[in-house]
C-alpha cells in the first residue's frame, strides 16, 4: 500500500479522500498526525494554493504529497466566495457563519439566477521538488437553496442543491454525494491516473 501525506487539517475531506483512495491501495495519513502544519495559502488560483500545500506537506514529510484546493464559485456574486470560501464570513472553517453570509449576500436574488459550482483541484507530487505534478480538475454543478437542507456532509453542503437529484448535498448519502461531488469526480480522475502512472 502507497502511504502519502494528505495537506490538509479538515476532518471531513480526510474521510473522504480515505473512502475513496482506499480501494485504489493508497493510505492516506493527515498532515496533523505527521505535525506538519498549515502553510499560509497566497495563491491567486485554486491551482497554486493546491500546489503550495502539496509542496509544504511533501518537503516536511518526504512522503508523496496530495493536497486540494476547493470552494463554491456562485455565479450572482461573480465567482465568490471562491478562493476564500473556508473563510468568507472572517474566521476559517466557520460553516454556519459562511453560510449565514452566502445567504443574506443572495437574500434577493431570484431562483433561477441561483447558479453556483463547486470546484476542485488536486495535486500530487510525488516529492517537494517534483518538477511534474499531477493536477485534476472536478467540478459541481447546482444551485444556492434559500435555505439549509439536511444534516449530512460538510461546508455548504446544506444550501447546495442539485437539480439533477433534487436534494441538498447535505441530504445524499456518502456514496452519492462521494459520485457526484466536485472531489468525488476528482479523486476517481486521480486514481485513475494514478493506475495508469504505476503500470497497474
Amino acid at each position: 500500500m502507497t502511504r502519502i501525506v494528505v495537506a490538509s487539517s479538515n476532518a471531513g475531506k480526510l474521510a473522504e479522500f480515505r473512502q475513496l483512495l482506499g480501494d485504489a491501495g493508497i493510505d492516506c495519513i493527515a498532515q496533523g498526525e505527521l505535525d506538519v502544519g498549515d502553510i499560509e495559502e497566497t495563491g491567486l488560483s485554486f491551482v497554486e494554493n493546491a500546489l503550495l500545500k502539496a509542496r509544504h506537506a511533501a518537503r516536511v514529510t518526504g512522503l508523496p504529497a496530495l493536497a486540494d484546493d476547493s470552494g463554491l464559485c456562485v455565479d450572482a456574486l461573480g465567482g465568490a466566495p471562491g478562493l476564500y470560501s473556508a473563510r468568507y464570513a472572517g474566521n476559517h472553517g466557520d460553516a454556519e457563519a459562511n453560510i449565514d453570509k452566502l445567504l443574506a449576500e443572495l437574500a434577493n436574488v431570484p431562483d433561477e439566477a441561483r447558479t453556483a459550482h463547486f470546484i476542485c483541484v488536486l495535486a500530487w507530487l510525488q516529492h517537494a521538488e517534483d518538477p511534474q505534478p499531477i493536477i485534476i480538475e472536478g467540478r459541481w454543478d447546482g444551485l444556492i437553496l434559500h435555505a439549509r437542507r439536511g444534516k449530512g456532509g460538510h461546508g455548504y453542503d446544506p444550501v447546495f442543491f442539485d437539480p439533477t437529484r433534487a436534494q441538498s448535498a447535505a441530504e445524499m448519502p456518502p456514496v452519492l454525494k462521494n459520485q457526484l461531488s466536485h472531489r468525488g469526480q476528482a479523486m476517481k480522475l486521480l486514481a485513475d491516473r494514478l493506475a495508469t502512472f504505476s503500470g497497474a
